[in-house]
């Protein structure tokens, strides 16, 4: 390939799969800080969802075709890369749109901007396009396109003045507000009346707190107690005791249903388990996102103060860089340092070490939310199976999006001397009623255990 320098709305064909972008300028006293991002587009020209924005707080896109390298100086100037592997992109996807964004100041501040596009096998570089601009704080700089089966790059040149968080909306990128650390009410969910009759064994146990929460917390949390002990009867484990793990999704996709209440309703919901199945009533608890971070025991008494403290995503929003928060409450964690990618694996390793650091003599019980974006199939996969000959059951529930990956299919894989992983997913939880819940979510965990005790492993 023999490299041009393009002007504004000029394209060229690309004949290598494997490309490297570089957004290049000058360094100097009063130049904003400038980053490059992509948005990976259908033929309708808009994202299918928020996973595909790649930039600095979601640097690689699930499929692995695109990836946000970051910066490099040298010699007086600045560079920022984006990875794009055409071969690798999902089918559907038939633009990769090439962005920057200027935090700071204008695009007018920043002198010698220029966008290279390189062969990332031979570092040949395909093309150039020089741009100038005012007064601009978001660009497109050029696009990757499809045409009859050849993928080209033109040099496009378009500036926005409401940053990179305008220029994605245009493309159907969702803007949530940001995350004020507090959580909101939560949804309003059916309660069911309580079952006729149950049998006593089956009834809901006496948990300690329990008095101290607000009159109709109290009484949700018994109604809910009722049903989880029927649901456990329906499947043969009335009685059962076990110690129940929470890990909760906090990737930047998630904010939205943390905003609405949806993820701290969830909690509540989640604590009816805890407080029928775990003898003191309390639950361990992580929240992740590229990293996990362990939050301090849920104790039934302290809900209320839980659910406010410590159902949280990240500092800011999506679209801003994280900045130290004001202040942190005692046990809070600095949700900086959580990140906004998926990395399920990381928790999952975390939760196992922690329960084989923490015998017990009773299974314990992980239930797992997450809203999809699996990406790191190959490494859940291998936690999981190393985790079958362990006291632990992991119930992952989806939380509507999509793409949950080996999650979804790892009740099919072979080799495995016990099944140690459910799944089910739901399009909005706040619509599934207690019984259809706790029915769902406690199908397979009594099976484990009966397998698990067999074989040895309980």
């Amino acid at each position: 390939m023999t490299a041009r320098s393009l002007s504004k709305g000029a394209n060229v064909a690309v004949e290598s799969s494997a490309l490297r972008v570089e957004l290049v300028w000058s360094q100097g006293a009063g130049v904003p800080d400038v980053d490059a991002s992509a948005l990976l587009l259908t033929s309708g020209g808009r994202v299918r969802d928020d996973g595909d924005f790649v930039f600095y707080n979601q640097p690689r896109h699930a499929s692995g075709a695109v990836a946000h390298l970051g910066k490099q100086s040298a010699a007086g100037g600045m560079s920022d890369t984006v990875a794009v592997d055409l071969g690798s992109l999902e089918a559907g996807i038939e633009r990769v749109v090439l962005c920057a964004s200027a935090d700071g100041g204008t695009f007018g501040q920043v002198p010698g901007l220029m966008m290279r596009l390189l062969d990332a096998a031979s570092g040949d570089e395909v093309a150039r396009f020089e741009m100038t601009a005012g007064t601009e704080t978001a660009f497109i700089c050029g696009e990757l396109y499809l045409r009859q089966g050849q993928w080209k790059f033109r040099a496009v040149g378009q500036g926005y003045a409401a940053g990179l968080a305008g220029l994605a909306t245009e493309f159907g990128i969702t803007v949530d507000e940001p995350a004020t650390g507090a959580a909101p009410p939560p949804v309003p969910v059916p309660v069911p009346s309580p079952p006729q009759a149950p049998a006593p064994a089956a009834g809901p146990r006496l948990t300690k707190g329990e008095e101290r929460l607000p009159v109709d917390m109290r009484k949700r949390l018994s109604l809910r107690k009722e049903q989880v002990a029927v649901s456990l009867r329906k499947h043969g484990a009335e009685g059962v005791v076990a110690r129940v793990v929470l890990v909760l999704d906090a990737s930047g996709s998630m904010s939205f249903l943390y905003t609405r209440g949806v993820v701290a309703d969830v909690v509540e919901r989640m604590a009816a388990v805890a407080a029928q199945l775990d003898d003191d009533g309390e639950m361990q608890a992580w929240t992740f996102a590229s990293q996990p971070a362990r939050l301090p025991d849920l104790r039934l008494g302290e809900l209320p103060d839980w659910l406010r403290l410590h159902v949280r995503v990240g500092q800011v929003g999506l679209f801003r860089r994280n900045k130290r928060p004001r202040g942190l409450e005692p046990g809070q964690v600095d949700m900086r340092t959580v990140g906004i990618q998926n990395e399920e694996q990381r928790v999952i390793a975390e939760v196992r070490s922690y329960v084989a650091q923490h015998p017990a003599p009773v299974p314990t019980l992980v239930l797992f939310f997450s809203d999809g974006g699996v990406y790191r199939n190959a490494e859940i996969e291998q936690e999981l199976r190393a985790a079958v000959e362990e006291p632990i059951f992991w119930q992952f529930v989806g939380l509507g999006r999509s793409d949950y990956g080996v999650l979804e299919r790892f009740d099919t894989l072979p080799g495995r001397r016990v099944d140690n992983v459910g799944f089910f997913s739901v399009d909005d939880i706040s619509t599934v009623p207690d019984p259809e819940l706790y029915d769902r979510l406690l199908s397979e965990f009594p099976s484990w255990i009966t397998a698990a005790r067999q074989a040895g492993i309980l």
